[in-house]
This record gives C-alpha cells, sequence and structure tokens, in this order.
C-alpha cells in the first residue's frame, strides 16, 4: 500500500538500534565499507530524506554519510553484512549473504516505522564468494527507475535513497565493459527476509529462531508477540505478501528473481536486478534471461509468492506444529484474489459495487487485455474512471469488459471521464535510452525527466488512495 512520506525529526538512539545490535551475533556481520576514488552524487531523494530528519544534510555531508560511511549520530557504529540462506529458483543454497551490500542505519520514519537503509556496492564482504562486492552505475539507474515507478503504482516498494558513482572500472559479462560504478543506499521497512529465518532453522538454533520473531513482531510488525508468536508471524506476513503479488500483476511488473533470499518478511518489494515491465498482459513474459522455464515469469508470480511463504512455514516448524501454519499458508489464494481485485479497481479508478460484479470486472478486464492485445498501461489510462471515451477494441471480450465497466462509478469527481492524463509507462527500451543519455554523453536530463513525469503521474492517482 502506497505511504506518502511524512516529516519527522532524525532519530537514532539506543532504543532504535539495539533491535539490530542485538541479533548480530546470528543475523550479521560487522564489516568495513570500500574505499572509492571518486564520489560524485547523482541522485539524493530529498522526499523521502524528510521522512527521517536528514533532508538537511548538506551534499558534502551527504557524500560522506552515503559514500564514505561515516556513521551517522547515534546509529550503528560499524555496518552489518547479513546472514541469510535461500532457495534460488528452487534449489537450496546455504552459501550466500550480503555480498556487496550492508545494513549501515536504522531511524524511525514519521509513521513510526523503524526503518533501514542499507547499501548496495558498497564492497566485499564475507559472503561475497567470487564476486567485487560492486554495483554498476547502470544497476543504481535501473534500481532508481524501478522504484520511482513501482511507487507510483501504489507498490510497497523500498526506496533509492541515494547514488553516488564512485569512479571505478567494472567489469561485467552482461552488459558492454569496462562500465562506470556506483554505490546505493536504498530505504526499505527492514532487510530481514525469508532466507534469514532458512538459515536459522537450517542451524537448528530455536533460541534464536523465537528471537528474531519476536524483533519482526514488535520492531516490524509493531505488536505485542502472542503465545504461538511463529503462527501470529506467518499470518501478518501472508497477507502482505499476497498484497504484494498482487500489486505486482497490476503494475505489470515482473521482479524478475523471486527466491527466498529477496523476499522481505514485511512484504515490501526490494532488490531490482532483472526486473521488467511487461507491455501485454502475457502470464507467460520473463524479465531474466536466465530464467528459462519462466519460473518466474509474470503470470507465476502469486505461484512463487505462495512457495516461497511455504518455505518461511518450513523454517518456522522448527518451533512451531505444522496444522496451524498450513491452516495460515491456506489463506494465501483468497487474500490474493481479495487484493488482486481491490488494486485492479483502484488502478481503474472506479468503486466496488459488490464482490461479485468486482470480481468479474477483473477477470473481464484481463480477457479484453489478452485478446486485444492492448498495452496495459494504455488499458488503465483510457478506461480510467468508467471511462469509455477513447474506446479501443471490438472483440467479444473487450465488449463483455465494456458492458461491465458501464456499471462502475468513478471513484471521485476528480477522476472523471474527460480528464485529461499524461501516459506514463516503463518499458525497457526507454530505460535503455535513459541510460545511453547517461554512458555516452554524461547527459542526466532524461532521468530528471522521467522522474518528474513519473511523480507527476503518481499525484494522478493519489486521487484515490488504495
Amino acid at each position: 500500500m502506497h505511504r506518502e512520506p511524512k516529516p519527522a525529526p532524525y532519530k537514532a538512539d539506543p532504543q532504535i538500534t539495539s533491535p539490530a545490535a542485538g541479533l548480530t551475533e546470528k543475523i550479521g556481520d560487522t564489516v568495513r565499507a570500500a574505499e572509492f576514488p571518486k564520489h560524485i552524487l547523482r541522485w539524493r531523494n530529498d522526499r523521502w530524506a524528510t521522512s527521517v530528519g536528514l533532508s538537511d544534510l548538506q551534499d558534502e555531508e551527504w557524500t560522506g554519510h552515503f559514500g564514505r560511511f561515516d556513521p551517522l549520530p547515534g546509529n550503528l557504529k560499524e555496518p552489518l553484512a547479513l546472514r541469510y540462506h535461500g532457495h534460488q529458483f528452487r534449489t537450496y543454497n546455504p552459501e550466500i549473504g550480503d555480498g556487496r551490500g550492508f545494513l549501515f542505519a536504522q531511524m524511525r520514519d514519521g509513521d513510526g516505522r523503524l526503518l533501514d537503509l542499507g547499501t548496495k556496492g558498497s564492497g566485499t564482504t564475507p559472503y561475497s564468494r567470487q564476486g567485487d562486492g560492486r554495483l554498476t552505475l547502470k544497476g543504481a539507474v535501473r534500481e532508481l527507475l524501478a522504484t520511482e515507478m513501482l511507487e507510483a503504482l501504489g507498490v510497497n516498494t523500498s526506496k533509492t535513497f541515494s547514488i553516488i558513482e564512485t569512479g571505478e572500472e567494472l567489469w561485467r559479462n552482461d552488459e558492454p565493459s569496462p562500465t562506470r560504478s556506483a554505490v546505493l543506499l536504498r530505504l526499505s521497512h527492514s532487510h530481514i527476509r525469508i532466507g534469514t529465518f532458512q538459515r536459522i532453522a537450517f542451524e537448528g538454533d530455536e533460541e534464536m529462531m523465537r528471537n528474531l520473531i519476536d524483533y519482526c513482531l514488535r520492531h516490524l510488525y509493531d505488536v505485542e508477540p502472542e503465545e504461538n508468536a511463529a503462527v501470529q508471524l506467518l499470518e501478518l506476513a501472508v497477507p502482505r505478501i499476497a498484497d504484494l503479488a498482487a500489486s505486482y500483476m497490476v503494475a505489470g511488473f515482473v521482479h524478475g528473481v523471486l527466491n527466498t533470499d529477496n523476499i522481505n518478511i514485511t512484504g515490501e518489494s526490494f532488490d531490482y536486478g532483472p526486473w521488467r515491465f511487461t507491455p501485454r498482459w502475457d502470464p507467460g513474459f520473463t524479465a531474466a534471461y536466465f530464467d528459462h522455464g519462466g519460473l518466474y515469469a509474470f503470470g507465476r508470480q502469486a505461484e512463487a509468492m505462495h512457495w516461497n511463504l511455504g518455505q518461511l512455514a518450513v523454517a518456522l516448524r522448527l518451533i512451531c506444529d505444522a496444522p496451524p501454519l498450513i491452516e495460515a499458508l491456506e489463506k494465501f489464494p483468497s487474500l490474493y484474489q481479495q487484493a488482486i481485485v481491490k488494486r485492479f479497481l483502484w488502478r481503474l479508478g472506479v468503486k466496488s459495487r459488490n464482490n461479485d460484479e468486482d470480481r468479474d470486472l477483473v477477470a473481464a478486464g484481463e480477457r479484453a487485455m489478452m485478446s486485444s492485445n492492448i498495452d496495459i498501461d494504455e488499458f488503465f489510462l483510457i478506461h480510467r474512471g468508467a471511462s469509455n471515451s477513447r474506446y479501443a477494441g471490438k472483440d467479444g471480450d473487450y465488449l463483455d469488459f465494456l458492458s461491465l465497466l458501464s456499471r462502475f462509478s468513478p471513484a471521485s469527481t476528480e477522476q472523471t471521464a474527460g480528464k485529461t492524463a499524461e501516459r506514463c509507462s516503463m518499458h525497457i527500451e526507454e530505460v535503455e535510452e535513459i541510460w545511453s543519455s547517461i554512458a555516452e554523453n554524461d547527459d542526466w536530463q532524461p532521468l530528471q525527466v522521467k522522474i518528474g513525469k513519473i511523480r507527476r503521474f503518481q499525484m494522478l492517482l493519489q486521487g484515490k488512495q488504495l
């Protein structure tokens, strides 16, 4: 669910930082950041910096904290490279962890949530294996574009907080090399993953599992642990992650790598690698060139999320009987269907009528998009607020959708049929064009223009919040 950032003072003290510090023995290793030859500030997210009291930092101070990693006042004294295991394309891997990132700081936002500042591209760690611990500048730009677009579309996503170009030449097999380097900071509602629980279960550490569950309930979900805290946590995580899967679909987004180490326990999307937005409602569309079997294809993302939650349940079996965990998992399909209906109607800008008609409209909309081959963003744009004024299709499925849509009312008077809207998409061709301007001419204007367009688009969609 989208959150508008609320201003808040910077607040970091032992009561806030101790939740992570108290778990360091099992979930992280203290590390040192790499020393980079250059620190060129390319992006600072003052909108979200305001929410944690850091927008007043001068650029030099910003670079010192988020490029050289001078500790923030009263915060973590040393970065933590987090430990976890994970199923990667359904194969269990016990040899992973933060290989090019770390937890740098924790603080509260204007809603009182405990947030993490975590890095990407900050140097090698004990989990780097054969990697160089670096991030390409292109990878940083791609993550910025993904998070800004997803935030506009109401997806619960991490925020790209900072990008600093670091002046190194990097060699990669999947893009022209040498290429430029960067270090990225992301603002997230925790970096605790399903894979974090899997590692503790693998090690058979019951006490640590209880401590981690207690941490997540108290500091991430802001609830008091109940007698069966493991079940309580799963029951909270299932609807969050079901909603995340639904939000991907309505956004037309394909994450690409939905491994258990990439699924946040709070249901927040993060860690953007080979992502893409699919132009059409194509269930078989894949984002990662290495996803040969389509395991994480557009139409299989809910299946992937459900499977990953099953692995969380398996890990929680260390301290909990199976039946109540299974009962919590079995709620996923219905919660996913509820979430996709809610989000589909929100993006159409129409009011709910009743459960049956709402579901019928969504099913008809999916059929109409597939049969007409219409662009997803175009579909939602021309029919926003129950508008048929830019009718696009005459086949039976599309006519069925229009007939159903005619029964629905605009969600607000500001989202009426005649309102002019600016289309905003994020397809791979435009991503490559934006990067080419930077790579070839060091021209950042197309990126800045696109971010401005995305944020104007977000303001349009905010006429009716989820």
